[in-house]
């Protein structure tokens, strides 16, 4: 099949391009930022553009059988970039797609939509209720997705928990970069909370099982997340125990830890935003059960798994992405006083 992944260059983006070219799949890309990676390249036709244009999007989608809209604004980006680019380019996608005839679009949207709930696990008939510019836009881009279905195009979306692997930095370069230094981690809090990851690779999986089982099977929503995870405590000890120093995860009292990030986010001193560091002491899982019921969905690898799989990569490849920093998954995010906090542990 002809796929379209929006997003093409991010970190979902480039695992999916391999996984879709390793099961036999014609793959373009859709882009802001330049395609960078050399092991596919000649091998998929790239597209830089933004989903904010239409004539970008028109042309992108011409030929397509099945779109994967992953691209997002994150939520460090500006309020109006997320708005404009995670509703406006969903809908410009959405009209784009339905005109060329597009088979399938499979939407990428978050359990963020979900905010901080009151109970665990969350099915995907519970309220919906975003957290700041972010988990508000995700919400807003499913409503046009639900009014496009009634247009007949097949929309399967995805609600991931937040997923690892090969490529991932991010938040998690904090981790990384402190284990692999001999430094213990903090964690807000006692650590004791259950918190769901994902491996990229079954994220890969779920969304191809959208793009060929039967319409009627697929066109619905799905929570998708690993099935083996214990504490958050617990499970990122798994990185520290394998970087071999003999450091520990240490919690760290939550009310007044929360209110000094609040303090650095606002004087820009902290990479750390109102969402990573208000739900990093909660528990925060989702039920799987609809997608193994109807999709068949087998997650293959546990938080552990996940979070060694990402560990591995980014010890082979710390040289490589050492001058790089942003505010995206892909790149390291600048640590800011955290590098010296580092000092301490």
């Amino acid at each position: 099949m002809r796929f379209l992944i929006t997003g093409g260059a991010g970190f979902l983006g480039i695992n999916l391009v391999r996984y879709l070219l390793n099961n036999n799949h014609d793959v373009t890309s859709l882009d802001i930022v330049d395609f960078n990676y050399e092991d596919v390249q000649g091998k998929i036709k790239i597209i830089k553009g933004d989903i904010r244009n239409k004539r970008t999007v028109e042309e992108a989608v011409t030929n397509i059988d099945i779109v994967v809209h992953t691209a997002a604004a994150l939520p460090l980006y500006s309020e109006q970039d997320i708005f404009s680019t995670d509703i406006d380019g969903t809908k410009n996608l959405l009209t784009a797609s339905i005109k060329a005839g597009v088979k399938r679009f499979i939407h990428i949207s978050s359990t963020a939509v979900y905010g901080i709930p009151d109970h665990h696990p969350l099915f995907e008939n519970d309220k919906l209720d975003g957290v700041g510019p972010y988990g508000k836009a995700k919400i807003l881009a499913e409503e046009e997705c639900l009014k496009f279905r009634k247009q007949g195009i097949c929309i399967p979306i995805l609600r991931p928990k937040s997923f690892i692997g090969p490529e991932r930095l991010g938040v998690f370069d904090l981790l990384y970069d402190w284990a692999k230094d001999g430094k213990g981690f903090p964690m807000i809090g006692s650590g004791n909370n259950r918190y769901q990851l994902l491996d990229v690779e079954d994220l890969c999986e779920a969304i191809l099982l959208c793009a060929t089982l039967d319409e009627k099977i697929a066109n619905d929503t799905f929570n998708i997340g690993a099935k083996k995870f214990t504490t958050m405590k617990e499970d990122y000890q798994a990185v520290l125990d394998y970087a071999g120093f003999g450091k520990k995860i240490t919690g760290l009292p939550e009310k007044p830890i929360i209110l000094f990030l609040r303090f650095l986010e606002a004087l820009k001193l902290s990479p750390l935003y109102k969402w990573v560091y208000e739900t990093a002491s909660k528990d925060s899982f989702v039920s799987i059960e609809k997608a193994e019921k109807i999709l068949g969905y087998k997650p293959k690898f546990s938080n552990k798994d996940a979070l060694l799989r990402n560990f591995k990569w980014y010890l082979e490849n710390v040289d490589k992405i050492q001058a790089a920093s942003g505010i995206s998954h892909r790149v390291r995010w600048k640590q800011g006083i955290l590098r010296i906090a580092k000092i301490f542990f």
